[in-house]
């Protein structure tokens, strides 16, 4: 039972210990420790505006790359809006190129067509030429085998000669 209530001597004796430990702690020992309270307290507000800094530039970093990245797209339509125009207009001059070129081609094909034309033409004609004379030179030697014929004709044509 002395440990439930003790004496009086006892309650002295931890007193005067409790006031030297409190002395010693109060001299050496409060000061470091507050110190090393107040030095974490400062490193962890450091550390807390650290974190918000580096927060804010991982933010600015974002809306920058945000920034670049709609500047590369509106780029890149640009590109592909020159690059269709460019081969719309390439086409369209292909198909004019070929227009004309098929143009040329048909007057060059109509060209040769008239010059076989007239040659085919030219042709038949000498060939008609050579029939109608042969045709004459079978008549005549059938009109003029015969000799008062041959008379008639020379008069004939005595009298065209001098009608002309």
């Amino acid at each position: 039972m002395d440990l439930i209530s003790p004496d009086l001597g006892l309650i002295i004796w931890q007193t005067i210990g409790f006031a030297i430990l409190f002395l010693l702690l109060a001299k050496f020992a409060w000061k470091p420790i507050l110190s090393a309270l107040e030095e974490r307290d400062g490193a962890i507000e450091a550390s807390l505006n650290e974190a918000q800094k580096a927060k804010m530039e991982m933010a600015n970093l974002v809306a920058e790359n945000e920034r670049l990245l709609q500047e590369a797209r509106i780029e890149r339509d640009e590109i592909l809006r020159a690059a269709n125009a460019y081969a719309a207009k390439l086409m369209e001059e292909a198909k004019g190129e070929a227009a004309s070129a098929g143009a040329k081609m048909i007057e060059e094909a109509k060209a040769v067509i008239e010059t076989e034309k007239q040659a085919a033409l030219t042709d038949v004609k000498i060939q008609v030429a050579e029939m109608s004379l042969r045709i004459a030179e079978k008549l005549l030697r059938q009109n003029l085998a015969s000799e008062p014929s041959q008379k008639k004709l020379v008069e004939d044509f005595v009298k065209d000669l001098k009608l002309n």
